[in-house]
């Protein structure tokens, strides 16, 4: 199976949606931290991704906080384990790269939890966005610092019942 693309617009600029087979591989921002090379996303095929483009503009209108889609998680097993993990990270809340390798059963790789936390290739519906340093600082975010501000501050209001859209 080749892998398809398109490119839908977002309040967090352009994402660039790839899948292999109906599931979905990837959601890449511009300029994002370990994006792949452009021509490996496959060609353009738009009607390949109705329900993926669909749910996010729900999550960005405020209307959806769980993603219900098939994804294909492509790295390391232990990346696959860290990715898995993120998902269960409610929508609106935080943890800490230390949290989430005691979540994992392992306390000590907090920095390998960040590596592969940063090499998400699924971001937003795999919420990466929702882990920070041990202070609560925004360390790092593949998609840049600013985004993922936007992102925790769009969900914090909306999981405390003030919905709104997210708009930059």
């Amino acid at each position: 199976m080749h892998p398809v693309k398109t490119v839908i617009d977002s309040p967090v600029g352009p994402l660039t949606l790839v899948g292999v087979g109906g599931a979905l591989t990837g959601v890449y921002m511009e300029r994002q931290r370990h994006r792949p090379p452009e021509e490996s996303f496959g060609e353009r095929d738009d009607a390949a991704f109705g329900p993926v483009v669909e749910q996010l503009g729900e999550y960005f209108a405020g209307r959806l906080t769980d993603f219900d889609l098939p994804l294909e998680l492509i790295g390391t097993p232990f990346q696959r384990v860290v990715w898995a993990a993120l998902c269960e990270i409610p929508y609106g809340e935080t943890v800490s790269y230390g949290e989430l390798a005691e979540l994992i059963g392992r306390p000590s790789a907090s920095r390998a939890v960040g590596l592969a936390n940063g090499k998400n290739p699924i971001s937003i519906i795999v919420p990466c966005h929702r882990v920070v340093g041990s202070n609560g600082d925004l360390t790092g975010y593949g998609g840049g610092v600013e985004r993922k501000r936007n992102l925790l501050d769009f969900e914090r209001r909306n999981a405390e019942g003030v919905q709104t859209a997210l708009e930059f």
